[in-house]
C-alpha cells in the first residue's frame, strides 16, 4: 500500500474512532496528476448527499500536459464508493453522535486510488495542547535516548 498524500492535521484536530477505504470516481487526468505528486489532502472533508459520500476540498493539480479539450477543475468534488451498508452505518453515526467524516490518506492498492476516510469528533482546544506536549516529549526522549547511547560508546 503505497501512500500518495497524507491529511497530517486530521490526527491533531480529531480524535479518530474508525477507519474505512473507499474508492474513487475520478477522471483521467486526475489520475495522471496524482501519479505525479500532485495532490493535497490537508483541507479535504466528506459529505454526505442523497445517501452517497464526496470527498470535498481535495486539490489535485492538473498537469501542464493536460489534454486540450478537457478544462480541468482542481477542486473537483470527488465521489466515493463504499457498500451502502457501511454507508448507511456511517450517516447514522454522524447524525446521531456528533461524528463527523475526514480523509486521512490517498494511496493505492491493486493499481487503483483509494481514500482512507475516518469516523472522527473534534478534539477540544486542551486535548491539542496534550497532543503537542505529547508528540514534543516524546522527541525529546528520543534526543535523551540517543545522546545516552552515544556518550556510552
Amino acid at each position: 500500500m503505497a501512500h500518495i498524500a497524507e491529511n497530517r492535521r486530521a490526527r491533531f484536530e480529531y480524535s479518530i474512532e474508525e477507519q474505512f477505504e473507499a474508492g474513487m470516481v475520478l477522471a483521467g487526468w486526475e489520475v495522471k496528476a496524482i501519479r505525479a505528486g500532485q495532490v493535497q489532502l490537508t483541507d479535504g472533508y466528506v459529505h454526505i448527499r442523497d445517501g452517497e459520500l464526496f470527498l470535498i476540498g481535495c486539490r489535485i493539480n492538473a498537469l501542464r500536459s493536460a489534454s486540450t479539450h478537457i478544462q480541468p477543475e482542481a477542486d473537483r468534488t470527488k465521489k466515493l464508493l463504499m457498500h451502502k451498508a457501511e454507508i448507511r452505518r456511517l450517516i447514522g453515526k454522524v447524525e446521531q453522535k456528533g461524528f463527523t467524516l475526514v480523509p486521512l490518506n490517498l494511496h493505492y492498492k491493486g493499481g487503483r486510488v483509494k481514500a482512507e476516510i475516518a469516523l472522527a469528533k473534534g478534539k477540544a482546544e486542551h486535548d491539542k495542547r496534550n497532543t503537542v506536549k505529547e508528540r514534543d516529549w516524546e522527541r525529546e526522549k528520543g534526543r535523551l535516548m540517543r545522546h545516552k547511547v552515544s556518550t556510552k560508546a
